[in-house]
């Protein structure tokens, strides 16, 4: 096994880097198998020096300006951007979306970065009017304390900066466990943040898998969660932290997202935004399209065109530019593909394309070894009985569902998930992508577009068990500050509002 990763290869913790007493790990090249290096898992012990070690720092860098703490993430910016193909390649060797995907989620980071750092000069706060002319009222935020970051694989450099540019520039500190999935980006962006100078212990990273993470989630000195990834994992810290007062969490997890096709939709736009969502990152994004809702008026043209490109998009080599669709990222994300298109077979759907099991042909020269699967395509009626129409593959498996009737009609089988992360409608018809708009249970909506994208300044989080909050751009601002009201009078007198007396009478 060739050794790929250079640098340190530890855990980040108050300005050092430290090894681990934990069991060594791989990270695995998707495409080939081949090993890109070896790290090692971090235990509850280096969680905890960790966490330790943030809230030791928390004070001195929250009494820096936002300008002064927004200086170390600009260093960030100018290394994301200046390093752009090179950590471009890093993702796709280690998660394998295809190269393209790889360098934009690098672009999607620097973005984020950005956005953070650019806001700290923007206005913070809020004048509130008084009902007293002598009185003035006003919302300021104050940092919470030490922020757990735990994110996902698929977006290995983009995700970690959602959730950590915003939180650093509020004044908090942090401690991050990255995607066992994914260290090598992990140790990327660790690199990256103590190249800034930022003071030790105010950015931590502990390499691992779920013990770690969940070492975070257990302490109650971090006071806010932020998490990106499967809704099983995201559920369960939804029940640990709900029940405790002080802490907040924001969650963003999977979907079982619809692209409607109504009968006034462009064909053009509606098949390719589907091909689009359904196979981009091959169908690894938490956005990505399962299921494809089609009036019965286009059904038959837009079925052809579907079927004809899913027959043919191309497979391969996720570092070739002319590849569309990489491998899946390890094993276990193969099997579970395989079992959820038999369960389809066994639900009684109609295959209309089933490359689950590439030709030999369609495999690059050295990469048996590799997690390849292809496109695998159906048609059902509408029965909300069906596993395979509610829980989320996370995989190139979709659903084609014919619709008859109206808009409502599409919306109400579009909603008949327990998700609502994600969601498109294509149509020309503007009452229609109204209705959507305003019925749709999405946290994020498209209309003639794919049903995946995200610019850093809009929030991404869903609805239902899709999520609660959004861990990025101004919405995360909620989870990782408190807000205080203010009001200070400007008299010598005391006046309330509501008419409420201030008198003060004596018995005398």
């Amino acid at each position: 096994m060739s050794q790929q990763v250079t640098g340190p290869v530890g855990h980040y913790v108050d300005g050092e880097w430290i090894e681990s007493g934990g069991d060594p790990f791989e990270s695995v090249d998707p495409a080939t198998g081949e090993s890109l290096g070896e790290f090692h898992r971090g235990t509850p012990a280096e969680v905890e020096r960790a966490v330790r070690a943030a809230e030791d720092a928390f004070p001195a860098w929250r009494a820096l300006s936002y300008v002064d703490r927004a200086e170390h993430l600009w260093e960030v910016f100018h290394e994301l951007r200046d390093r752009h193909e090179e950590l471009g390649e890093i993702v796709t060797r280690e998660c394998g979306k295809e190269i393209s995907e790889g360098k934009a989620d690098v672009t999607e980071a620097w973005h984020m970065v950005e956005w953070a750092a650019g806001n700290a000069r923007h206005p913070h706060g809020d004048v509130v009017p008084s009902e007293i002319a002598e009185k003035d009222a006003y919302m300021r935020r104050k940092p919470r304390g030490v922020v757990g970051c735990i994110t996902p694989w698929n977006f290995p450099v983009a995700i970690p900066f959602w959730h950590m540019a915003v939180a650093l520039v509020e004044g908090n500190t942090v401690v991050w466990k990255p995607a066992e999935q994914t260290p090598w980006c992990g140790q990327v962006v660790a690199e990256m943040l103590d190249d800034t100078g930022v003071p030790d212990g105010v950015f931590n990273m502990v390499q691992g898998f779920g013990d770690a993470g969940n070492a975070i989630v257990e302490d109650d000195r971090v006071d806010t969660v932020l998490f990106t990834g499967s809704a099983e994992v995201g559920h369960s810290i939804a029940d640990k932290l709900g029940s405790e007062p002080g802490r907040e969490v924001a969650l963003e997890m999977g979907g079982k997202n619809a692209i409607v096709v109504t009968e006034h939709a462009d064909l053009d736009v509606a098949v390719h935004s589907a091909v689009m969502s359904a196979f981009k990152t091959t169908g690894q994004r938490c956005v990505s399209a399962e299921r494809l809702i089609v009036h019965e008026d286009v059904h038959g043209e837009f079925k052809t065109r579907f079927v004809d490109l899913a027959e043919d998009v191309a497979v391969g080599d996720p570092l070739d530019e002319s590849t569309f669709m990489g491998p899946v990222v390890d094993e276990s994300q193969v099997e579970k593909f395989h079992e959820y298109n038999g369960l389809a077979r066994e639900e009684g759907v109609d295959v209309l394309v089933d490359r689950a099991e590439l030709d030999e042909g369609e495999i690059p020269d050295g990469s048996a070894d590799g997690y390849w699967v292809g496109p695998f395509v159906y048609e059902t009626e509408y029965d909300p009985e069906l596993r395979c129409l509610q829980e989320e593959v996370f995989g190139p498996h979709v659903a084609l569902i014919p619709y008859s009737g109206d808009i409502e009609r599409a919306v109400e089988i579009h909603n008949d998930v327990p998700y609502g992360l994600a969601g498109a409608i294509v149509s020309e018809n503007y009452r229609q992508l109204n209705y959507y708009r305003d019925h749709g249970e999405v946290g994020l909506a498209y209309a003639n577009l794919p049903c995946i994208g995200a610019e850093v300044q809009l929030p991404f989080g869903g609805v239902k068990k899709s999520g609660k909050g959004a861990p990025s751009a101004r919405e995360v601002i909620e989870a990782v500050t408190e807000r205080t009201a203010w009001t200070l009078n400007n008299a010598t007198d005391i006046e309330m509002a509501q008419g409420l007396s201030a008198d003060i009478t004596t018995e005398e």
